[in-house]
């Protein structure tokens, strides 16, 4: 009688062991690494064949946003802000002619601005 208990004592460990999973031994927390579990099953399983818990690792998602070049610089060379030398022409009035074409005026030069030939 001993003999017919043993082999099912067996059984019983070996289902038990089967069944067991290293993450509950550790609080139901998921270790990524290597597993290795023994196991016998005599008729339909008792325990689905995927892992109801397993969470596969996505990556996000890579987002490629195209940039734009920025536009060429544009350099604009300015010329210095230097006000245009005041130049006039002398004229004297009693010959009525200007200067250097007259070197003396005994009235005085008045001064007169220049104008543009026409």
């Amino acid at each position: 009688m001993k003999l017919s208990k043993l082999p099912i004592a067996l059984l019983l460990v070996g289902m038990a062991v089967g069944a067991a999973s290293p993450s509950w031994a550790h609080g139901g927390s998921r270790h990524h690494g290597t597993r290795v579990g023994v196991g016998i099953s005599i008729g339909a399983p008792l325990w689905p064949w995927y892992d109801p818990f397993y969470r596969p690792y996505y990556p996000p998602a890579v987002v490629a946003v195209p940039v734009a070049p920025p536009p060429p610089v544009v350099y604009i060379e300015q010329q210095p802000e230097t006000p245009a030398p005041q130049s006039y022409w002398y004229y004297c009035n009693s010959s009525r002619t200007y200067y250097p074409y007259v070197q003396q005026c005994p009235e005085g030069w008045q001064k007169v601005m220049p104008r543009p030939p026409s």
